[in-house]
């Protein structure tokens, strides 16, 4: 077992201890030793010199488990007997003993194909099976295995074998069986693998065969389809220098090999890491470091992050160009494209061309083109009016400002004032609106009354009003009494007088834009109408 250290060490310390459950699930992708590790596992249960785990291998147990004809080890493939009948049928002798080993071990690969009605079946035995029963269960998918199987079962996750050591044991294989190799030949062999030991020895027959009994980096790349690394570093070295035309050379010659272009991307995308990873660490890699130091002496780590990003970008949309070729093109000029360069300016074909002048004759604007007037004249206002003080402060003062009027009596009060101290409070949401729809109705040396709006009196209450009393209490610095009560429709407060204000500088705006010449010479250009209720002011909350 290559690459599994984490499972075999649980495994062996319960053989050893003799810690034994009745049930393990074996997950992993394909070709991780999934089933390898099952027969291994039954080999160690029944080996006639006792349970360890280490199997004698030459005893009649371990030879006919080797074998596949150990009449006690119940394999069973799933996927084919996935009626809720063969289970049954499977489950019948569960009760006897076995008939050579010290187990009866029952197998069951691809364990996620059986149906719902087969997992019922199996559950009661297998939640308490016989002392002589072991279910050992492998599976690719084990979300689709129910909880209740999976709550019975002890799990063990085999996972994906890093190249490296694909490999190394690629190596070992080949020692073995004395043929001569390439080391970069078996690092594109583990590779093209995907972490699948399996997929590694399958790739590895075939190209013993392809060799014809040597491995060779040259026939692994056309058995693969793959490219020569020069190639890669030709293709990075071009964009490096900004040469469309050797870019789409290269490509062509991409195209006369045959190559796959995701595959190609790919690549490409690993030397983009590697490059960066020199770029930061010079000592990171010791493979190919003279040509990865040469390029990242070329390109920058902004140029290098904005082609990987184009070019995960790129292989995701791959599949949707109309040709793998073209698509690859398109990644590769588009990071051409978008390279920024210092002091490269915008052509004048580039810009965003100008309409014609209007057939009418305008008056000729101070800072836009002759042939195009300007659609905002100079009398529009676009600033607040100063006689409306901005009602929220940046900051909230905690004394009284010494620039602010005492007030002067309870019956000289004016609204201006009021305003003027509401927005010098620190005030915000329910306790801000009660106080922008109030009117200072009397004040006394620790007492403020004021009079709410009768149509927003649903601002009123105990909460709100002991916050505003707060904030006033803070501001004079001393205690201070609030007296709310509600006044008729036609107090003018901070907020209808705002409102107002508002509504007259809307009106005025909006008069100034129908008089517009310009504005008038478009409606009538085009038919056009102002749409009602589409001219709107900037900052208009209180």
């Amino acid at each position: 077992m290559v690459g599994q250290e984490h499972v075999l060490r649980a495994l062996i310390n319960a053989l050893d201890q003799n810690r034994l459950h009745h049930a393990y699930l074996f997950t992993g992708t394909r070709g991780t030793g999934k089933t390898t590790l099952a027969r291994i596992l039954a080999k160690c249960l029944n080996c006639e010199k006792g349970v360890s785990a280490t199997p004698c291998e030459q005893c009649l147990s371990c030879q006919e488990i080797s074998e596949g004809r150990f009449v006690d080890l119940i394999e069973v493939d799933a996927a084919s007997r996935t009626k809720v009948e063969d289970t049954r049928e499977l489950l019948e002798n569960v009760q006897y003993a076995p008939t050579r080993g010290r187990f009866k071990v029952y197998l069951i690969d691809e364990v996620h194909m059986l149906s719902n009605h087969s997992f019922n079946a199996l559950l009661k035995t297998l939640e308490e099976p016989p002392p002589h029963i072991k279910f050992l269960l492998a599976t690719t998918d084990p979300q689709r295995l129910p909880v209740t199987v999976l709550s019975r079962c002890l799990q063990f996750n085999l996972k994906n074998l890093a190249p490296e050591k694909i490999s190394t044991h690629l190596a070992h294989v080949l020692t073995q069986e004395n043929i001569p190799y390439q080391t970069a030949a078996l690092g594109l062999l583990a590779k093209g693998a995907n972490g699948s030991l399996r997929d590694a020895l399958s790739l590895l027959d075939q190209a013993v065969a392809y060799g014809g009994g040597q491995i060779t980096d040259t026939d692994v790349r056309a058995m693969l389809g793959t490219i020569e690394q020069t190639q890669l570093v030709d293709l990075l070295a071009a964009l490096a220098a900004q040469d469309a035309k050797s870019v789409l050379t290269l490509i062509a010659q991409l195209a006369e090999q045959a190559a796959d272009f995701n595959a190609v991307l790919e690549d490409l995308l690993t030397w983009l890491h590697r490059i960066t990873v020199t770029h930061l660490v010079p000592d990171a890699s010791n493979e190919d470091q003279t040509q990865l130091t040469a390029l990242a002496k070329q390109l920058s780590l902004a140029d290098l992050q904005l082609y990987y990003q184009i070019g995960l970008m790129g292989r995701r949309d791959l599949p949707l160009a109309p040709t793998p070729r073209s698509g690859f093109e398109m990644i590769l000029l588009r990071m051409l494209a978008f390279t920024p360069q210092q002091g490269q300016e915008v052509a004048p074909s580039q810009t965003s061309s100008i309409p014609a002048p209007l057939s009418r004759p305008v008056a000729a604007p101070t800072t836009r083109a002759d042939d195009y007037p300007p659609l905002r004249p100079a009398t529009m206002p676009t600033t607040r009016p100063d006689d409306y003080p901005p009602l929220r402060p940046a900051a909230a003062p905690t004394t009284r400002p010494d620039d602010y009027p005492p007030l002067r009596s309870a019956l000289a009060e004016t609204q201006d004032e009021w305003t003027q101290l509401v927005s010098k409070l620190n005030l915000s949401g329910f306790t801000q609106a009660l106080a922008l729809h109030c009117t200072l109705k009397e004040r006394t040396d620790d007492l403020i009354h004021l009079a709410l709006d009768p149509n927003q009196a649903a601002l009123h209450n105990a909460k709100q009003e002991g916050r505003l009393a707060e904030a006033l209490s803070q501001y004079f610095g001393k205690p201070m009494r609030l007296q709310v009560s509600i006044g008729n429709a036609a107090l003018a407060t901070p907020m209808r007088t705002h409102q107002a204000k508002q509504t007259a500088k809307l009106e005025a705006v909006t008069t100034a834009l129908q008089e517009d010449e310009n504005v008038q010479t478009i409606l009538k250009l085009f038919d056009a109408k102002i749409k009602p209720g589409s001219i709107q002011l900037k900052d208009s909350d209180p």
